[in-house]
Formats: C-alpha cells, structure tokens, sequence
C-alpha cells in the first residue's frame, strides 16, 4: 500500500497523528472508491440503537464491509469524513477514539462535521470514505 498512498504531516501544521489522523495524504494514479456515507443501518432492518457510540461503530461496521465488497481495506482509505447530527462538543471527543481500533494505526485525512440532521429518523452520525487501489 506504501507505493499507492503517502501520509505526510509537514512540521508546518498541527500534529494531527497525535490525534489520530493525517493532515495530508497523496496517492498515485489507481482505481479510486467513493463510498456513500454510512449510517447504523444493517442489512437485517433491525432497529437504530440510541449510543452515538453504538452507531458508530455499526457505521464503521458498514464501512468495513463495503470496502471489502471492492477488495479494499481501511489500508486503502485516503479520506474520511463524518458528519455528527446536532453535536455537542463532547460528540466528538466521544465518537474519535470509536474509530482508532478500526484503524489499526493507519492515520487517513479526516474531517469531523456537525450537521443540522442526517438521512434517516435517529441517526446520529454518518461515516463517508475515499480510497484507492
């Protein structure tokens, strides 16, 4: 994957890895993926839980598994963005560490944004995603 995408964290702007991102990253020409912004809707209908946390994770879940539908991984993500429903401050202090385990130390861009609602009734957070192959 090091010969399609490149991290890079200039001196010149905020630690981001500290944080668990990446302020920029590069690839080379490839197969690009967009994947729609995901929700904690599964496949089997059963009900959106309350927890932000629990829908982010099940959101990250959906993820996973439309990477995999295009033989990816979360090694092949360039960017992500995530839109929290009527945040508070704390929203995203409590949703950021839900995502490092899916992660596994890789640090993709990542942009974090309060929205005024989402697509569906109860949604709390949604989970966008850019890779390539």
């Amino acid at each position: 994957m090091s010969e399609i995408l490149e991290k890079v964290n200039p001196p010149t702007l905020p630690n981001a890895p500290a944080l668990g991102y990446s302020q920029i990253t590069t690839c080379t020409p490839g197969k690009l993926i967009f994947i729609s912004g995901q929700v904690a809707w599964r496949p089997d209908g059963s009900p959106v839980p309350d927890s932000l946390t629990d829908q982010a994770k099940i959101a990250m879940e959906n993820v996973i598994h439309a990477l995999e539908a295009v033989d990816a991984t979360v090694a092949n993500i360039t960017s992500v963005r995530m839109y929290i429903a009527d945040p508070s401050p704390e929203d995203f202090q409590t949703v950021i560490p839900v995502f490092q385990p899916y992660f596994d130390g890789i640090i993709p861009t990542f942009t974090a944004l309060g929205v005024t609602m989402l697509a569906g009734e109860n949604l709390k957070i949604e989970i966008e995603v850019t890779a390539v192959v």
